[in-house]
């Protein structure tokens, strides 16, 4: 499953600018961070990748590793965010095989469409679980090779809907805002041991995962979401991984905790974007009859139908 250069990375960076370090991503198979994580190995690093499917997770680990002659890139499956021991287990094989670890992207997820309504304590816990301690987890887990490192850079991946609340996310705007809050603690307390820890936030990025599950893929809707963005159009996985390399290099060596938003200045008119809903809905009235998009992809429905 080879990926154009074009498709991941803009050609306005060096080679070889990250010659020697190594990065450790949770989450690393997803559809953005496998992309973050291709960018920096053809820059020159090498990479672990973690996630919860084996199969998946050391098949993206091979493909990555294709970028560039000699590049070494682990995938850990089976990995847990939500367990202290998998990650330390997996950062400590990171760094016994690789060298180290020099960045670190905590990106592991779990997201739905859901108002507050039909949610339940359990779906509540698991996303404050996977995203908000999941990222603790990691931090945990690779602070010690991080304050080994002399360049070590931490970036967590969040979200902009606490910026401004949005309906049917409170689950996750609750779990990413703790997530920039500790962005803040992690660039305070070891800031000046050398790490810098900044935090993107996404929006709508094509093609991914993520756009698939929380918003309708109705041409119409997603027209009514490009008219929204005032850059006039959705995200693309490049524009994840430029803001990454940029974050992780020596051009962003003043920034630390530091929140950043890369959607085009969507957030700014999160009211008008189409999330979870078809485009002709209206705020309150999708609230009040429940009029939820069917075209929203369902991580359940599909579990069920593999068995």
């Amino acid at each position: 499953m080879s990926v154009p250069e074009s498709k991941y990375m803009s050609p306005i960076w060096r080679d070889g600018i990250f010659n020697g370090r190594v990065a450790f991503v949770t989450g690393g198979a997803g559809s953005i961070c496998s992309m973050q994580t291709r960018a920096l190995v053809r820059l020159g690093a090498n990479a672990c990748i973690i996630g919860r499917n084996v199969e998946k997770t050391e098949a993206v680990a091979k493909d990555i590793a294709t970028v560039r002659p000699g590049a070494k890139v682990i995938g850990i499956g089976g990995c847990d965010v939500r367990k202290p021991e998998d990650l330390k287990a997996a950062a400590d094989r990171c760094a016994e095989e690789l060298g180290g670890i020099d960045f670190v992207i905590a990106g592991a997820a779990g997201n739905f469409i859901v108002p507050l309504s039909a949610m339940s304590s359990n779906a509540f816990r698991t996303v404050m679980e996977i995203d908000t301690m999941g990222t603790f987890n990691t931090i945990k887990a690779t602070i010690p090779h991080l304050l080994r490192s002399s360049c070590p850079r931490v970036l967590f991946i969040s979200v902009t809907f606490h910026y401004t609340g949005v309906p049917l996310q409170a689950h996750v705007s609750a779990a990413k805002a703790a997530v920039d809050s500790l962005a803040v603690s992690v660039a305070l307390e070891y800031g000046p041991l050398g790490v810098r820890c900044n935090v993107i936030a996404p929006g709508g990025i094509a093609d991914t995962e993520g756009l698939s599950r929380l918003g309708s893929a109705a041409p119409e809707t997603l027209k009514s979401y490009n008219a929204a963005v005032p850059v006039g159009r959705l995200g693309e996985v490049k524009d994840i991984a430029d803001t990454t390399v940029f974050l992780f290099s020596e051009g962003a060596s003043y920034i630390n905790g530091e929140a950043i938003a890369v959607d085009g200045a969507a957030w700014r008119r999160q009211s008008a974007l189409p999330l979870g809903v078809s485009h002709e809905a209206k705020y309150p009235d999708f609230l009040l009859t429940g009029e939820i998009s069917k075209d929203l992809k369902d991580p359940r429905k599909e579990k069920k139908a593999k068995l």
